[in-house]
């Protein structure tokens, strides 16, 4: 099954995934393909405890043939103007500015758990997961 509106998918999706939520799977086994942003990843990576913890994220990213997507100068320049907007008035910090500002730039819709970090970024069209 192909998504009709391409999808950018959170880490925190991905995490209830790893806790073995149902719903979270479910959700994810329709999405095709996988898209995160590279500091998905990163923060992904950085929450991996052992090395056979990152290999099992990296092939299993591997096995749904996941879309890494580059942090590219148009989606740093996007998440500087969140910042500038959004960090005091709504505590907008980097790592969402720029998943936010790549799914802006992607014209994707964000799947994510977290509508409070994302919900006041104007123009992004955001799936709420509700685990």
């Amino acid at each position: 099954m192909t998504e009709l509106a391409p999808m950018l998918i959170d880490s925190d999706v991905l995490v209830w995934l790893t806790r073995g939520h149902v719903g979270a799977a479910q959700r994810l086994h329709a999405i095709n393909p996988w898209r995160i942003s590279a500091v998905t990843y990163i923060e992904l990576a950085q929450g991996c405890r052992a090395k056979a913890e990152l290999a099992r994220l990296k092939n299993g990213l591997a096995a749904r043939h996941t879309e890494v997507v580059p942090i590219t100068p148009a989606i740093c320049e996007r998440a500087a103007e969140l910042i500038d907007e959004l960090a005091l008035s709504h505590g907008v910090r980097l790592a969402d500015a720029l998943i936010g500002a790549t799914a802006l730039e992607l014209k994707a819709t964000l799947s994510t758990a977290h509508l409070r970090h994302f919900g006041a970024m104007p123009g992004l069209d955001i799936e709420v997961f509700a685990p």
